[in-house]
């Protein structure tokens, strides 16, 4: 084959599409109208629409491999459905749509809220809402980076902007009222959910881990159901964390004015079957824990602290009923002191006892403490030594090390040994403590025993467990946990009474001694 002449070939004609517009092309105009026709079937319809606007099952795509949505927001979906069109035969169009959704972790909550937003924002022109949750990060890397996936992937994604506090209307002359927008609750600033009116149009509230959200938001956002002639769906999702507050009354005293869900995570297609089998043997089919993470009902009293009660009141009055172990490893746990009215702590602890007197000191800098630790480093010859050394803490350990002597340097903010279930190792550490207080033995110390009770605990957005931060405590009005951190730092890792025995046990334990 020869090449053609320079002078009469012609350019090869350009594959890439001018773009056009409604107005320019007849057939893109064609195709908006037809899609305003099949969006205005799903107005009161989200079940359909979910369905009909997402790529379930196509090849090439994330949901390949899904069909649909699962049974329970199925239910859900079509409950609204109902309610909407139950309200427009009745002309009871101001009565508003109310739904609440207790769950378990990883049912699916997030992709059923992004999907009512889109389903809102499509099907009604002028739509405005409002989606909050229980803190700004929550909201920005969980609810709000789920909905851009979900945005992605619709047959209107076109059609809408999504911002980094908003999905809006690309149509020309909205003027910016067709809109839904991510607004975290402050109690300081409710305008934001006094505001919400959208009168003779659509109106969309949603909470995303509801449970958390103060009642005065609750309480506020409730002037936004009184605008006449409004469509008005407001939606609520959460773990049943707190026994009290407007998310538990919704399935309690206001049941008869809530739709009400109680999804299992066992019972869902999307939760990791692997993990929910470690945490019902490790806290109990009948545990508080196993029930509100897992089967989504409310506990007899609240789960947010960490440590329960009865647990460390039995540790407490087994002290005269737990031996001595004299071949179990001395471990050395040293709590340094962030500020002016903390304590630094240093306590020993061997097998199931905590050894001696917990001391505790203020007032020192760093050499002074640094000091003291290294007396007892000498006289108590542990086999392992922990210290705090995150912030000033890592004086203390670098002090410690001039000396000659080997500790092991622990910050709480890194990554845990075991990243399947923790987000730092400060989680992990007092995790193992909490296991170790089954069988453990604690001192009579009213300090140490008000410690282990006070620090509360959530998850963070991929559900590891995370603990509540000292200074979040101390907003609280609780003394900052010292003791009980220095005992959890004794539980860093696992220690041997001797080398040999120490290889062997980290062989066997890989980082799990409990």
């Amino acid at each position: 084959m020869t090449a053609p002449d320079s002078e009469t070939a012609k350019p090869a004609p350009s594959r890439r599409r001018k773009a056009t517009t409604p107005e320019a092309d007849p057939g893109a105009l064609a195709r908006e109208h037809a899609l305003d026709q099949r969006l205005s079937i799903f107005r009161n319809d989200p079940l359909g629409f979910v369905r009909w606007a997402f790529p379930w099952g196509r090849k090439g795509t994330p949901l390949s491999r899904h069909m649909g949505p699962d049974r329970w927001q199925a239910e859900v979906l079509d409950a609204i459905g109902a309610r909407l069109r139950a309200g427009l035969r009745t002309e009871q169009t101001t009565e508003p749509t109310l739904i609440a959704v207790s769950s378990g972790h990883g049912v699916g909550k997030s992709a059923l809220v992004s999907w009512l937003v889109l389903w809102a924002i499509a099907t009604m022109e002028d739509t405005r809402g409002t989606v909050t949750a229980n803190t700004e990060t929550q909201l920005r890397t969980k609810t709000w980076s789920e909905l851009s996936k979900w945005h992605r992937l619709a047959r209107v994604r076109h059609r809408f902007s999504q911002m980094s506090n908003s999905i809006r209307a690309k149509a020309a002359g909205s003027s910016g009222n067709w809109r839904i927008d991510m607004v975290p609750w402050s109690l300081t600033q409710t305008e934001a959910f006094a505001g919400l009116h959208n009168l003779e149009k659509r109106l969309l509230l949603v909470f995303d881990e509801a449970s958390a959200i103060p009642d005065l938001i609750w309480e506020v956002t409730e002037g936004s159901l009184i605008d006449r002639g409004t469509e008005i769906v407001w939606v609520v999702f959460g773990n049943p964390t707190q026994t009290t507050g407007r998310f538990f009354d919704c399935f309690h005293g206001l049941r008869h004015r809530w739709q009400c869900w109680t999804v299992d995570s066992r019972s869902t297609r999307l939760t990791n079957r692997t993990q929910i089998d470690r945490w019902i043997a490790d806290y109990g089919p009948d545990s508080d824990f196993v029930k509100v993470r897992v089967k989504g009902e409310f506990p007899a009293t609240s789960v947010r602290q960490f440590i329960p009660a009865r647990l460390v009141d039995a540790a407490r009055a087994r002290q005269g009923e737990v031996d001595h172990d004299p071949e179990a490893p001395r471990v050395m746990g040293v709590d340094v002191a962030r500020f002016g009215d903390d304590c630094s702590v240093i306590l020993l602890r061997q097998g199931n006892r905590i050894v001696g007197e917990i001391e505790r000191h203020q007032g020192l800098d760093l050499m002074q403490f640094a000091a003291i630790v290294n007396d007892r480093i000498e006289l108590w010859k542990p086999n392992g030594v922990f210290v705090d050394g995150a912030g000033v803490g890592g004086g203390v350990v670098d002090r410690l090390r001039q000396l000659g002597r080997k500790v092991h340097d622990v910050n709480g903010g890194s990554a845990p040994r075991q990243r399947r279930d923790y987000a730092n190792r400060r989680a992990e550490m007092w995790d193992r403590m909490r296991k170790w207080l089954r069988t453990g033995a604690l001192p009579d110390d009213a300090d140490l025993i008000s410690d282990l009770k006070g620090p509360e605990y959530g998850f963070d957005s991929t559900g590891h467990i995370l603990l509540e931060k000292k200074e979040k405590m101390k907003a609280r009005g609780l003394a900052s946990p010292d003791a009980a951190d220095a005992l959890a730092l004794t539980f860093a890792d696992p220690v041997a009474a001797n080398r040999r025995l120490h290889q062997r046990f980290m062989a066997r334990t890989a980082f799990n001694p409990l």
